[in-house]
């Protein structure tokens, strides 16, 4: 679970540190006060987009940390396969730190255990300890595409529509190129002309791997001559040929090192290390020797060079950026002209590959409809069931399927799926958009969510519940439906934790851990607070400003007092 979560320098954050527990975690406070920046903080530790945008002004660097820590209940923490794989240590810890830096040049860094990682690996790990359901979730439910996406994530159709994903893309590839083919034949002859013409030049051309950079070196000796044969000379002189030259001088110490030794005998052990700086010495001499004399002006070689490096820049301004690219680019052009001299043997052999394509296609896509349409099926039960325990007792709910015509299948398969709801007795089942108010969407929304998560948990039950994020589940509900939300999270925090952004103190009431937000100014600049209501007074003066505004009356009181009485009473039940 979430243990905490540390920030600095987000947005019109300063420093803040908010402590989480079991249960149902409630963020309150009022409009603009900043809950939702929290959750947005804890999307960048998760490996979210990091943006400048974000830093708080005047300040270099935003920092966001997540501290998760095992439930105690005794099962391998989800984090330690994922470290295991990467390499990292820490993986038998019971936390795991995951931290976000974000710097004001756009750079960033993501971190888990202190230990670099990618923010995309991070951002994928995260989907096995936290479920975030923003405030817009529930308008998004609205479109056909989310709504086969949330019953293709309820039966796991991961793997089996990747494969259909991956045919219906080879099948287009492959219609593209039949239609290439078939193009007109000036279109077809003029290509052909153009690729004889580029094979021809590279052919001509007889490249060689690496042979750009030697020709670069010879040029620039060539080019350098007088400036390298003084050099040369110079280290010649003082090597070998000068009067007082190194190899000479060794010569001489060699002697007097000699006539010491026949005195002194400890001076003997040097005479093998002088001798063999003399021999390395001599060595060098006449290699340099024999580079002096292969050292020739070569005005015609120069110009040979440089008409070759003239015609090697001009191929690879025209077909690659490197003689490796220009020798592959070179190899692609056969097949090519294969398939253009020879159009109709080509396209038999494509047909030929698409029909088999498109027979996995629709195979793979036959198999994934039949997965939804059973999935679909458990779901509207589990569904109902969910909208019940939130006062929708008598609602109906249904996934209706339209198979498309023959052939007319995509990249998600040949199902369109729409989620149907009739909310009250008497009424015909309808599209989401044309009869679900807000807080019947929000409602849909929870239970569905509810629904999904419950089976991704079971999938993967070594790993543990995962934490569910609600920024602002009650958006167009109040009165008894917020109250019957509440309720269904309050259940759905007996199994895993629950963090809650809410307005509402119907929803509020039902907290383990109640944390109010505020945003205050200090020092001409805004900042904002948290803290957790640790005493019931405190929590009843909360949902009282929550049941009547900025003006809390005694009456509110009373009532924010029963509430929270009843809350518990659930609880207990």
């Amino acid at each position: 679970m979430l243990a905490s979560l540390h920030i600095q320098n987000y947005a019109v954050i300063d420093r803040l540190t908010l402590e989480f527990g079991s249960g149902l975690n409630l963020l309150s406070g009022e409009t603009g006060s900043g809950k939702s920046i929290l959750v947005d903080a804890l999307g960048l530790a998760l490996g979210g987009r990091a943006s400048p945008d974000v830093i708080r002004t005047g300040e270099e660097r935003t920092t966001v940390t997540a501290v998760f820590r095992a439930d105690g209940s005794g099962t391998r923490p989800a984090w330690k396969n994922w470290l295991e794989e990467l390499g990292l240590e820490g993986g038998g810890e019971p936390e795991i730190i995951l931290r976000r830096e974000a710097h004001v040049s756009g750079k960033s860094r993501q971190l888990a255990n202190d230990q670099p990682v990618t923010a995309n690996a991070v951002r994928e790990f995260a989907r096995r300890l936290v479920e975030v359901y923003g405030q817009s979730e529930h308008v998004r439910l609205l479109e056909p595409s989310v709504q086969r996406e949330l019953l293709d994530e309820f039966s796991e159709n991961g793997a089996i529509l990747e494969k259909v994903r991956q045919r219906f893309a080879e099948g287009s590839r492959l219609k593209a190129e039949i239609a290439e083919i078939s193009r007109s034949e000036q279109a077809r002859l003029q290509e052909i002309d153009a690729l004889r013409f580029q094979a021809q030049e590279l052919k001509a051309a007889a490249l060689a791997v690496g042979e750009d950079a030697r020709l670069e070196d010879e040029k620039r000796v060539l080019a350098n001559l007088e400036k390298i044969r003084a050099a040369a000379a110079g280290a010649y002189g003082a090597l070998y040929e000068d009067e007082f030259s190194a190899a000479s001088r060794l010569a001489a110490a060699l002697r007097h090192i000699y006539g010491l030794a026949q005195f002194d005998a400890a001076f003997e052990a040097h005479r093998g290390a002088l001798d063999s700086a003399r021999e390395t010495v001599e060595d060098l001499a006449r290699t340099l020797a024999g580079y002096l004399a292969k050292l020739e002006a070569d005005p015609r070689r120069l110009e040979e060079i440089e008409d070759r490096l003239a015609l090697l820049d001009r191929l690879k301004r025209k077909y690659g950026k490197d003689i490796t690219e220009l020798l592959e680019y070179q190899e692609q052009i056969r097949p090519r002209l294969e398939s253009l001299e020879n159009p109709a043997r080509r396209e038999d052999e494509v047909r030929r590959e698409l029909d088999k394509v498109q027979s996995e296609y629709a195979q793979a896509a036959g198999a994934l409809s039949a997965r939804r349409r059973e999935a679909a099926r458990k779901l509207e039960k589990l569904a109902q069931s969910e909208l019940a325990e939130m006062g929708m007792e008598k609602a109906r709910f249904e996934l209706r399927f339209t198979a498309l015509e023959e052939g007319c299948g995509g990249a998600d398969g040949i199902d369109q799926v729409e989620f149907l709801i009739s909310p009250n007795p008497g009424e015909d089942l309808r599209p989401l958009e044309r009869i679900a108010s807000g807080g019947e969407l929000s409602r849909l929304m929870l239970a569905l969510k509810t629904v999904v998560g419950s089976a991704r948990r079971q999938a993967r039950s070594s790993a543990g519940a995962p934490t569910f994020v609600f920024d602002e589940v009650d958006a167009g509900i109040g009165g008894r439906v917020a109250e019957f939300v509440g309720r269904r999270l309050q259940r759905l925090a007996r199994g895993a934790q629950v963090l809650c952004v809410s307005h509402l103190a119907q929803i509020a009431c039902f907290a383990d851990r109640h944390i109010r937000v505020e945003k205050q100014v200090r020092n001409g600049r805004s900042v904002i607070l948290a803290g957790a209501l640790e005493t019931d007074q405190k929590r009843a003066e909360e949902l009282a400003r929550m049941l009547s505004g900025a003006q809390v009356t005694d009456l509110a009181l009373r009532h924010a007092r029963a509430m929270l009485r009843e809350a518990r009473k659930g609880e207990a039940a």
